[in-house]
């Protein structure tokens, strides 16, 4: 009889890690290809005879088509199926960077800058409909983890991955290759036999499915939350080297390994933060006082000149501390709006993100080219102490309304969202 009740037990178990895998690869691929246009800028810059602002318009050009397109996308997952829109965003991003390794000109940049921002918004919208519809509600911290980790590994090997293809096939091959990578993973997202997500699901079968109205002042407030999220770490990822440098006397080796040592961390906690999400219903908390304490160590970077050694311990716990609160900021949507809304609702929130994409690197520019390198640090400071205030505002007790929280608040093993 055992034997009889754990079979299915360990296909649902399969089924959920091949989900799990497939959508992190997913979001591998999303943060890999953000960072291949930037990585070619010298080849670009060379084979197209532009100057570094041309350059800088195709990024400014992403960053306003992901952000305008992100809630319709959430819409479009919830009502065709996040699946769909997945593959989709997939096979449109790498031909996107195909066509532009094979008609390089600057018109093709412009396009390909469209097209991948138009493909970037796809991802966050169907990866978490799918992974809030069919991730055990007890490991859901954890699979948001994950898929999270798989973005910042994403990010991290581009630089050396696209430097290494240019190296051995030329600017145009690795265009063309990175680009590659696209419909290589739509291939086994088809192949792995991920179940789809969308707002039908959770509806009884020939009933139509019911209007929701899911922008509340609650998720107002977490779209601000993700903004002011990317604003707190934008300027430390994007300036803390030359802010160090310029401010605090920091060679560039030590600013180096500092900001490596902050983004490295930050990857590791997150990984942290997705057992900590599974063990508490107050995910506001963690991330309040996970930034909170952040915020303190950030100000003393902004108003201490650090010896190296403690400067980079400094960086590398601020780091783990940001990260670690990702889970619970996922988690803090998913638990704002019903079943089958969840595209919608990250749709929207990560509109936040794009918001601070573009608003961080003309602010904290402006901030370098008026010789104040401390009030990168100290800027970042005031983001993360409203962070913290917003954490709290939207730190309320949700699970309940959502199938599958109550067998988690009661200790029941069923706990699955989505049979």
């Amino acid at each position: 009889m055992v034997d009889v009740l754990a079979a299915p037990q360990a296909t649902k178990a399969d089924s959920s890690l091949r989900t799990l895998a497939a959508i992190s690869a997913a979001h591998w691929v999303s943060h890999f290809h953000m960072f291949v246009l930037p990585m070619l800028f010298p080849f670009l810059k060379q084979q197209l005879g532009v100057s570094y602002i041309d350059l800088g318009v195709p990024l400014t050009i992403f960053a306003v088509v992901s952000g305008l397109t992100q809630a319709p996308i959430g819409y479009l997952a919830d009502h065709i199926g996040a699946r769909k829109i997945l593959l989709m965003g997939l096979t449109l991003g790498g031909f996107a960077l195909i066509m532009l390794g094979l008609h390089l000109s600057y018109p093709w940049l412009i396009a390909s800058a469209v097209l991948l921002g138009l493909a970037n918004s796809v991802y966050h919208p169907a990866d978490y409909a799918i992974l809030s519809a069919h991730m055990d509600e007890r490991r859901m911290g954890r699979a948001f983890s994950i898929h999270t980790f798989a973005g910042f590994v994403g990010a991290a090997v581009a630089p050396a991955t696209v430097a290494a293809l240019v190296a051995s096939i030329g600017g145009h091959g690795a265009l063309i290759v990175t680009g590659a990578v696209g419909p290589a993973v739509a291939l086994l997202v088809v192949v792995a036999g991920i179940p789809d997500a969308s707002t039908a699901d959770h509806v009884p079968s020939g009933t139509p499915a019911p209007k929701q109205n899911i922008i509340t002042p609650a998720l107002v407030v977490l779209t601000i939350f993700f903004m002011l999220l990317s604003l707190s770490n934008a300027g430390i990822g994007n300036f803390g080297v030359v802010a160090l440098m310029s401010g605090y006397g920091a060679s560039f080796s030590t600013a180096n390994i500092a900001l490596t040592a902050f983004l490295g961390a930050s990857a590791a906690g997150v990984l942290a933060g997705g057992f900590l999400a599974d063990r508490t219903r107050r995910h506001g908390q963690v991330a309040a006082t996970s930034f909170a304490i952040n915020a303190a160590l950030v100000l003393a970077i902004a108003v201490i000149a650090l010896p190296p050694p403690l400067l980079i311990a400094a960086m590398a716990l601020a780091g783990f501390l940001g990260g670690m609160i990702a889970p619970s900021r996922d988690m803090l949507v998913r638990n704002a709006v019903p079943p089958g809304a969840a595209g919608r609702a990250f749709g929207i929130v990560s509109t936040g993100f794009n918001i601070g994409g573009i608003v961080s690197p003309l602010l904290f520019g402006w901030i370098m080219d008026q010789n104040m390198p401390h009030w990168v640090f100290g800027t970042s400071v005031v983001f993360m102490v409203l962070t913290v205030l917003l954490a709290l505002v939207t730190d309320r007790p949700q699970e309940s309304s959502r199938p599958g929280a109550q067998a988690k608040l009661t200790g029941s093993t069923a706990g699955v969202m989505h049979p």
